[in-house]
């Protein structure tokens, strides 16, 4: 019999969701919360009870009951940092997505509704690879300031979930591989994954690494530590610099790489100009990840949105192809990903983790 699978994948604005038999996709619906609506609640987790009902209606909509399905999946929120797999929705971590122990953010909502709703049809709930996976190695997480250790939050969902379609698609296994993967969208994340684990990757929460269309990426530290010192700014106003008004934001006024290929394809010099850096910081950064694999990278993975641009194909064959052959996976599945990660466990591939 085929698994049925209810996923739902909660935005600031919005809740993804989608029904699946097995891997194949029934349906889904982006449910679109006005903001005014959100306006209402004081916490996140105040609006559990307006989206549960929103999903309900859904379900109801599309003729599907509840008792049908098999299993629940949330996306996983801003928990503590764990390695990366499936996990049960236990006490635990239920309390520490309503507590919001590394902040409060729409996605902590997913395993609180999985769970809520799993338990009134009497069905187990799931997350899968949040973006707080942590598999730095301890060489990895030293910054040179004891006070800062590096962190890891990264596209931890689309990150895994395109390893792991690759190695299927070899025959291999995803443990057996050395892997730079590079998710390119409103953020960049750039990860050396060794034998199943992302043992080194950037935090594009805080816009460490490449600077992205939103991100300014790792910027001279004391000329940062200067303007947050100078007066003329709030610590609000710094960090949303660093993190929505950075990258192409700051330099061309837009967060659409789209408009930025468009402008480049017509000769605009700044627009070249930022295009050129950015690809050119990607690659450093896929260089980098290259030496943490000693050298021994079985394949490089392109894929977010900005990976639909034959370009960025083109750019980074010529920059990077001497390292590993490269193969792109445009775009990100994240419902799909979340029930594989369900659909792993509940066929014996693999056990839940507890958190």
């Amino acid at each position: 019999m085929p698994i049925k699978t209810f996923v739902i994948n909660p935005g600031s604005t919005s809740t993804k969701v989608g029904v699946f038999e097995d891997e194949t996709l029934l349906f889904e619906e982006t449910l679109r919360h006005p903001t005014e609506e959100i306006a209402k609640y004081a916490t996140v987790i105040d609006q559990k009870d307006f989206r549960k009902g929103i999903l309900m209606d859904f379900l109801k909509e599309k003729g599907c009951d509840p008792k049908s399905l098999d299993v629940i999946v949330g996306r996983g929120g801003l928990l503590k940092p764990i390695p990366g797999g499936t996990y049960t929705v236990s006490d635990a971590l239920l309390a520490d997505l309503k507590a919001g122990v590394q902040g409060q953010h729409a996605s902590n909502l997913g395993g609180i509704l999985a769970r809520e709703i799993g338990d009134e049809v009497g069905i187990p709930s799931y997350i899968v690879d949040p973006v707080v996976v942590d598999e730095l190695t301890d060489t990895a997480r030293l910054s040179g300031m004891p006070e800062l250790p590096r962190r890891s939050i990264f596209h931890a969902l689309n990150q895994k979930a395109v390893a792991r379609r690759y190695a299927k698609e070899t025959g291999k296994r995803y443990e057996d591989l050395n892997l730079i993967v590079i998710h390119m969208g409103g953020g960049v994340s750039v990860g050396a994954h060794q034998n199943g684990k992302v043992v080194d990757v950037n935090n594009i929460l805080d816009g460490e690494g490449c600077f992205s269309p939103e991100r300014s990426g790792t910027v001279p530290v004391g000329d940062l530590v200067k303007m947050c010192f100078s007066g003329k700014y709030t610590q609000q106003e710094i960090y949303k610099k660093i993190c929505g008004n950075g990258g192409f934001n700051a330099y061309l006024g837009t967060n659409d790489a789209r408009v930025v290929e468009k402008l480049a394809k017509e000769k605009d010099p700044k627009a070249l100009l930022v295009q050129d850096a950015f690809y050119y910081q990607i690659a450093k950064d896929a260089g980098a990840m290259a030496a943490v694999l000693d050298g021994k990278v079985d394949q490089i993975i392109l894929t977010g949105g900005i990976a639909y641009n034959p370009y960025t194909r083109e750019i980074l064959q010529k920059k990077l192809g001497f390292i590993a052959p490269i193969t792109v996976y445009p775009g990100e599945d994240e419902l799909l990903a979340l029930c594989q990660g369900a659909l792993r466990v509940l066929k014996g591939e693999e056990e839940a983790k507890a958190y």
